[in-house]
């Protein structure tokens, strides 16, 4: 019985949305060899073949017809492709030897004896395959890569390949008597006199065109000599041949068919992505991997496929290069730079069905290897998403400050992943602070030949914090779009009561605005640029996205109670706890490498102390809060027409952007895996009152416009919301620096438009 696709209405557990079982559970066989080649058939009509109607396109109205093409991104979209073994991709065995034989000896004769669909067919078949290998995996290296990678995956090939063909041949209007699938011709090519039966998936002998069709990005290398002999073939020298991909094309394959334009000659070989994506069909069930519990989730399924190091990456990709000659699997984990994954979506979150959501992360070639660390990374936005719903806003402050080294930041923060981010980044800038201070290059250097040809000796204390500037969302449909979350470095005058190994910098009133003025000008803007942009803040800025996304979620809940209403505010973090590399890590490490730094410095340079030459050292860094503003509707529709419709299908499988050709779009839904308990009826608690949060007792306020020599704070910036982590940098200029990222406060500044004003 098939069950209707209702998106809005309807959310599964997985990212892919279920269906029946189809006829690919009658294949049988070893699942390692399933998929391998290309399906096999005879040579029929192309619309016969996939039961169409309709008139033929007009062969100079073919997306090839003048050359390379690429479907419009406003076209590009989703078909489904049968694979009940996904619903298996949640099953464990043991890796403990001893524990595994215990259960695969029970299991006796053919793996065919056991119903497919169960575990024991699972296990039976992999007993099989160990029984093949002398008893061990050394090819997998595990039944987790074996199940995904052989069992589940292999064994979707086929189906998935038949599927895009229909597709192409439906999109294209490859119909009429002319065009023929499954086609095979004979050649020879003359420069080996080597012959070749060369099948095409589509064919037309009255516009001499042959097509080969890819649902991935990937070409057949078994084919590439037949290929090669096709074009060379005399009797085929006025045929074209076409090339049609699922995916944009591997660094390979464009290598790969650029060869064959260079065999063929002018015109002969075009190659055409009529991008789409494949969403496995399936009815899930008891062994269906599930999202992360109390988590937003792990993602698609590559996210949950990604191994933990390069060197398994690169194990992982020669495997899938030798299972796969032919070139039919689609991106995998190779695919994507993981470290660059944030969450960029937050459907609804209906009570009991959880919410649907979607991360973005750079697009990458899988020969690159970077598909690492997905877990990991995935697991860092899950929960810090949780804890910025967990802890109250009190909580959300930190607290670098040589003078206070019992005051570093909330304790029950501190045993949070999202925490030791925020200090770890704050010390991260300051490292960068010193080095861009460093008189002899870059920046450094500009900002002290002004200050000599101006006759200021030295610098005074600088603090530095980084605030966000307005996040653009839009807030449509229900669900919450983060479009740009960019951080901006604040700068103050700043003392401390600390000794700088430097000594002290008198300046007149004149000169300390003059310093402020050439710091805005020449330091900060680098630093803000390496904030937003370099790789060491990824985790920061992946980190600030979540807070987005929670806080807009708690704003929900506090309308009416969600699944996550046991969690907010409950102050309760123990389900998300440092992890990891990171479990032992402590707010005191951290602080003990940031006095260090402000004590001794980052490096040392020669300059001039008092008239004599001395040696000066360096040492500098810090973050923040955050604000929003929902764009208009008109803005999100000219801007981002496409990404609803991307959105929606990463929900079920990763995509393509169709607005950010670098990017990848992958999510899944929550399954309701949300609360820590029964869930009772309570009254919503609002989650803001338009003032500013309460520091904890005894806190360091937030540094504003204080006495001389106290914490200068930023402004507020709280116009409502629960308030991000405010941090505060104090930077002792040339005489070290200093850092003080302190209370918590003001952060989230959601701007709403008035329903008379616009609306959507």
């Amino acid at each position: 019985m098939n069950h209707p696709i209702t998106t809005r209405h309807r959310v599964w557990a997985r990212a892919a949305v279920a269906l029946a079982t189809v006829g690919i559970l009658s294949v049988s066989g070893l699942p390692q060899l399933q998929g391998t080649a290309d399906a096999a058939g005879k040579a029929q009509r192309c619309d016969e073949k996939f039961n169409l109607t309709g008139k033929p396109t007009d062969a100079g109205k073919l997306p090839w017809a003048n050359g390379d093409a690429k479907r419009p991104e406003a076209d590009w979209d989703s078909y489904d492709f049968p694979n009940q073994r996904q619903a298996m991709d949640g099953l464990t065995l043991p890796d403990d030897p001893a524990e595994q034989a215990k259960i695969l000896n029970k299991l006796e004769g053919s793996y065919k004896n056991y119903p497919e669909g169960t575990p024991d067919r699972v296990f039976a078949t992999y007993k099989d395959y160990l029984g093949r290998n002398g008893g061990t995996d050394t090819k997998y290296g595990g039944f987790s890569n074996w199940l995904n990678e052989a069992y589940i995956e292999v064994y979707g090939r086929n189906p998935r390949g038949e599927a895009y063909h229909a597709k192409v041949v439906k999109d294209l209007g490859l119909t009429g008597p002319d065009w023929i699938c499954e086609e095979t011709v004979k050649v020879r090519d003359p420069q080996t006199g080597k012959p070749y039966e060369r099948r095409f998936d589509a064919f037309n002998r009255r516009t001499k065109e042959a097509v080969e069709i890819k649902s991935g990005g990937n070409h057949d290398t078994t084919q590439a000599p037949k290929d090669r002999a096709f074009l060379r073939d005399p009797q085929y020298k006025d045929y074209k041949l076409r090339y049609a991909f699922g995916q944009p094309q591997t660094k390979d394959t464009l290598r790969y068919t650029q060869s064959l334009k260079e065999i063929g000659g002018a015109g002969r070989v075009t190659t055409y992505e009529h991008v789409a994506t494949p969403t496995a069909k399936f009815e899930p069930g008891k062994y269906t991997a599930q999202d992360t519990r109390n988590s937003i989730g792990r993602g698609s399924d590559v996210i949950r496929q990604s191994p933990a190091t390069p060197g398994d990456m690169k194990r992982q990709l020669d495997r899938i290069r030798a299972g796969d000659p032919n070139g039919l699997r689609v991106r995998g984990p190779g695919g994507v730079d993981f470290s660059t994954l944030e969450l960029r979506y937050v459907g609804k979150p209906v009570k009991g069905q959880g919410l649907n959501y979607s991360f973005a992360a750079n697009k990458v070639d899988e020969s690159d290897g970077l598909g690492y660390g997905g877990r990991e990374k995935a697991e860092l936005i899950s929960d810090s998403f949780f804890t910025w719903l967990a802890l109250t806003p009190d909580k959300f402050w930190v607290n670098l400050n040589p003078d206070q080294p019992d005051r570093i930041m909330d304790k029950t923060f501190g045993a949070t992943d999202a925490g030791r981010v925020l200090l770890q980044a704050d010390l991260e800038m300051k490292h960068d602070y010193a080095k861009d201070m460093d008189p002899r290059t870059g920046v450094g250097k500009q900002l002290w030949d002004k200050l000599q040809s101006e006759n200021i000796p030295c610098t005074h204390g600088v603090r530095n914090w980084i605030v966000p500037k307005p996040a653009e969302v839009r807030e449509q449909d229900g669900g919450l779009y983060i479009l740009d979350a960019p951080l901006k470095v604040n700068s103050v005058p700043q003392d401390f009561t600390t000794p700088s190994p430097n000594g002290q910098c008198n300046l007149t009133e004149a000169q300390h605005k003059r310093v402020q003025q050439l710091m805005d000008s020449v330091i900060v803007p680098d630093i803000e640029k390496k904030v937003n942009t370099d790789a060491k803040y990824a985790d920061l800025r992946s980190v600030y996205n979540a807070r987005v996304a929670a806080e807009w979620i708690r704003q929900q809940d506090a309308k009416s109670p969600t699944d996550y209403h046991a969690t907010v505010n409950s102050n309760k973090v123990g389900n998300w706890p440092l992890r990891g590399k990171n479990a032992s890590w402590t707010p005191e490490q951290t602080y003990k490498d940031y006095v260090k730094s402000f004590t001794q410095g980052d490096y040392s340079y020669p300059c001039e102390k008092a008239g004599q030459n001395s040696v000066c050292v360096m040492g500098g860094v810090d973050f923040s809060k955050s604000p929003k503003q929902n764009i208009s509707p008109a803005r999100f529709t000219a801007e981002h027409k496409n990404l609803p419709r991307t959105t929606d299908i990463s929900v079920k499988s990763m995509t393509d952007d169709a607005e950010n050709k670098a990017l990848l779009a992958l999510g899944g839904n929550t399954a309701a895996h949300t609360g820590t308990g029964p869930t009772p009826t309570p009254t919503p608690t609002p989650t803001h009152t338009g003032q500013p949060s309460t520091p904890p007792a005894g806190h360091t306020p937030s540094p504003g416009h204080t006495a001389q020599g106290g914490n200068a704070a930023p402004p507020s910036d709280h116009h409502g919301g629960g308030g991000l982590a405010n941090t505060g940098t104090q930077i002792a200029g040339i005489a070290g620096t200093a850092l003080a990222l302190l209370t918590a406060g003001a952060g989230l500044v959601w701007w709403r438009r008035h329903k008379t004003a616009t609306a959507g």
